[in-house]
This record gives structure tokens, C-alpha cells and sequence, in this order.
């Protein structure tokens, strides 16, 4: 039998029409409220009185940015689940966000229909079971060590140069690696690369 509880969003941004739209969009899930921040020290104050279900904030913000609020979060809800938005994302910044913690990194314009399903998605698997363990034996010692660079923030193009091969071929590994592993985006196999001990977690 499905749980019917209200699920508790926030989501934190600076800008009070992104709060707006974002709100509007998210109403669209069944059985969930949403409260909307302007900074992050607000954020905090209710998420120590709330039980929220999850937390989505936008990278750059004055005061507080989304990185140090995601730390500040996890130091007293460690298993909350956190989105990051970013306007101008890159490859270092999504490892600095996964290895905080984060549980996806969006970059921005919140399109509905990738933005929901990412959001119902995170909600889903919070109430699942954890994944079960990958054998690291079923990759060969050229994906371990792609996965092992992956895991350093470094994109096709720098592992290509690194180990002197053709960015296709990369991708190629990168493809394998992902249909292996079970991971659906870059993010996850990020995720993936830490829980195998291939990515320092800090």
C-alpha cells in the first residue's frame, strides 16, 4: 500500500520569479507542498524546525551559495536529498556538488519536462531500498581507469588527451561503463565511481 504523507520541498533561490515558476512547475506532483526561500540562512532556520523530503537550491547565490548550504544541510540531516541548480554548470563543479552529497545537479533553463522527471525521481528513490552493490570485477582495467578519471571531474576530451586515444573512443568506453554500472547520466556514474572506491568521497 502507497504512502500518502505530504511530501515537504524547498526549493532556494535569490530571485523571486524563479521562485515563482519553479513553485508552479513542482505543484504539479501529486501530494507534495512547496516552500520557497531567498537565501539560504532562512533555508536552515526551517529545515531545523521541518522535516523536509527535499531540498533544491541554486548554486549561486550572495551570502550563502548552494554548495555551503547543501554542507550546512547534511551536517544535521545527513540523509536529506539535495538537487543543485546551476546557470553555468561544469564537470569540476557537478563533482564538488556529488561529492558533497547532492543527489542530482541541474543546469538551468528548468525545462518541465526534464526538471519534474528529475524531481519525481529523487523523491521515488528515497523511499526505496538502497542500490544494491556493484562487483567492480565485471569492468575491465581500461573502464576502471576511465571510471577512476571520471571520478577526478575530468570530461571526454581531457581523458582522451590523457591517455592519448580519440574522443570517440572515450565515449565509447564511457557508454559501456554506463549500461555496466546501471547509470542513467553523468551524475550517477559519478555516484557510482565513488561507491567503488574510485573517487575520493570529499
Amino acid at each position: 500500500m502507497e504512502s500518502t504523507k505530504t511530501k515537504i520541498i524547498f526549493f532556494v533561490d535569490d530571485e523571486s520569479q524563479v521562485q515563482k515558476a519553479v513553485k508552479q512547475t513542482l505543484e504539479q506532483i501529486d501530494d507534495c507542498r512547496i516552500e520557497c526561500f531567498g537565501n539560504g540562512k532562512n533555508c536552515l532556520r526551517e529545515l531545523k524546525r521541518v522535516d523536509c523530503d527535499l531540498l533544491i537550491a541554486d548554486v549561486s547565490m550572495p551570502v550563502m551559495d548552494g554548495l555551503e548550504l547543501l554542507a550546512q544541510a547534511k551536517a544535521f540531516r545527513p540523509k536529506l536529498s539535495v538537487v543543485l541548480v546551476t546557470g553555468y554548470g561544469d564537470i569540476p563543479m557537478a563533482v564538488k556538488a556529488v561529492k558533497a552529497g547532492a543527489d542530482d545537479f541541474i543546469e538551468k533553463p528548468l525545462d518541465e519536462k526534464t526538471f519534474l522527471p528529475i524531481v519525481k525521481a529523487v523523491l521515488e528513490r528515497s523511499l526505496e531500498q538502497p542500490e544494491p552493490e556493484v562487483d567492480i570485477k565485471i569492468l575491465t582495467k581500461k573502464e576502471i581507469l576511465i571510471l577512476r578519471l571520471v571520478g577526478q571531474g575530468m570530461t571526454n576530451k581531457e581523458i582522451a588527451l590523457k591517455l592519448d586515444r580519440s574522443v570517440r573512443t572515450i565515449e565509447n568506453h564511457r557508454h559501456r561503463l554506463m549500461r555496466k554500472l546501471g547509470t542513467r547520466n553523468a551524475v550517477d556514474l559519478l555516484k557510482k565511481a565513488i561507491n567503488l572506491g574510485l573517487a575520493s568521497s570529499q
